[in-house]
This record gives C-alpha cells, structure tokens and sequence, in this order.
C-alpha cells in the first residue's frame, strides 16, 4: 500500500490532525461530534449513493471544480473534506507522479474507504496522495504551502465555514485557486420579484421560472428520492440532515463574500447543472 505518512516542510505538525493509518492515541479532533459520527457512519455506501442518486453526473460536476483550480503537474495540492477521495483521485491525475496531494477529512472511516480505493486502484500517481484525518478549521499545514485546493460537498458541512475560508486562505499560495463545489442554495428571484409586482419579458419570466423549478425539483429529489434510497440502506436519519444542511447553506452571493473577507482577491461563483450545484472559484 502507498504510504500515508504526511512530511511537512521545517517539521511543521500540528496536534489537530492524525495520519493514517491509524494505530497510536492522538488528541481528539475539534469539529462538531454528531456530523463526524454521520459520516462515519454512512462511509461504506457513501460512493454508491452518489453514484446512484446524482444518476453518475456528479463526476463531471467534480471534473469541473478540478479543473477551476488551475492545478498543473508538479504541484502541491490539498483535497479539504475529502470523503472517500473522488476529488483526490483526480487532483492526482492533474499534478502527476512528481506532484503531492493531500486529502484531509474528519472521518476516520471516510479515510479508510480512501486509502482502500487507493490501494484497489493502483494506478502509479496515485502513489502520490496522503490520508489525513484534521479539521477543515485548523489545517495542520504551513502558510503559503499548496498551489490549489479542492473542497466538494464539505464546506455545507463545516460549523464554522468563516474560519475554514481563512484556513483555505492560509495555506494557500499567492495567485492560487480555491474550487468550493456543493448544492446551488436559490435565492428564488422570481418569488420575490413577483410578490414586488415587477413585469417580465417572457424569456425573463421562462429563466426565472427555471430557477424556482430548479430549486423545487431539488428538495422534492431529497424527499422521494435520496432519503428513500437511503432507507434500503438503513440510512435515513443520516440523510435527512442533507435537506436542512442545504437550506441552511450560503448563497452563491454570500459564498463570494465570505472568500473576500477572508483575503482572497478574487472570488466568482458559478451556477452549474441548470442551477441545481454551484462551485465558487476563489483566487488569493
């Protein structure tokens, strides 16, 4: 198996994180207990519900983010929230055998699924990633340290996504890409235009239509379709906390914010998918 031991320049280790495997007594990681035991839990069909539920389109959707990062061969990346390592994989084929990724997550059992796919894959450059068990909030790296980083789906799941925006800053290089992909959160314009009285063209009035379908097709999805499915699993308590996570995310606006008051210089935010996923790409 590839090794999972993490070298950090001028011997820099933080307390905060673990590196796989796992086999001494580190410290406890500090990050909310309850959505750390649920991604524990639904680790092992966690690759099989996305696959089945996103109808396989979430791989392009994760392409894509790779590809907003810019990463190139040879570089040092970092794969934030990184479940079971789709993002890593691919950040993997972007930097080669001569560049580094590191794949960070709170669930040890997510890590373990990585590490396996790793093994089970045994393609050369994935000789490349490192496991590490951190939190997204205190990132056990130096400053200035990565030339993209990659968070999919993770970022909804952080309490304190402010203070995980400064940590993505942090370690950063300058002139390098965050790429922060999740569920697109509607601000639905065209319930809030309508109640204001405002009048449409008719191709203003289809779009806006789209969006507030968009985001309706979203939530039923959740209800008649993933937390089902889930049920088959024994899963539906652990994701029926999906609907409330995405209604309580930050809008592509707020996402834009929350990266320039975190330092980057630029951030932009794209509606992917017909409005139904959205990926910030941040410059620092």
């Amino acid at each position: 198996m590839a090794t999972l031991q993490l070298q950090l320049s001028s011997g820099y280790q933080s307390s905060s994180c673990r590196h796989l495997p796992i086999s001494l007594s580190y410290p406890s990681i500090r990050c909310a207990n309850d959505r750390q035991l649920l991604f524990n839990r639904i680790a092992p069909v966690y690759d099989n519900l996305n696959d089945m539920l996103s109808l396989g389109q979430h791989r392009i959707w994760k392409r894509m983010a790779v590809s907003w990062t810019g990463a190139k061969l040879g570089d040092c990346v970092l794969d934030l929230c990184c479940g079971s390592g789709d993002l890593a994989f691919l950040l993997s084929e972007k930097v080669g055998s001569n560049g580094k990724v590191s794949g960070l997550d709170f669930s040890k059992e997510q890590l373990l699924m990585a590490s396996s796919r790793q093994h089970l894959l045994s393609k050369a450059c994935y000789k490349n990633i490192e496991w590490i068990e951190g939190d997204a909030t205190n990132l056990p790296f130096p400053d200035r340290y990565f030339n993209a980083i990659t968070i999919g789906y993770g970022l909804r799941n952080v309490v304190d996504k402010r203070k995980a925006m400064q940590e993505m800053f942090r370690v950063l290089k300058p002139g390098s890409k965050a790429s922060v992909l999740d569920f697109n959160k509607s601000t639905q314009p065209f319930v809030a235009s309508f109640q204001a009285g405002v009048v449409f063209t008719a191709n203003q009035y289809l779009m806006k239509s789209i969006l507030l379908y968009v985001s309706c097709y979203k939530e039923w999805m959740i209800d008649n379709v993933v937390v089902p499915v889930a049920t088959a699993y024994g899963l539906a308590k652990e994701y029926e906390y999906l609907k409330g996570s995405i209604r309580e995310y930050l809008t592509g606006n707020e996402l834009e914010e929350l990266a320039l008051d975190a330092g980057f210089s630029t951030a932009k935010y794209y509606e992917i998918s017909g409005g139904l996923m959205g990926n910030l790409v941040a410059t620092r």
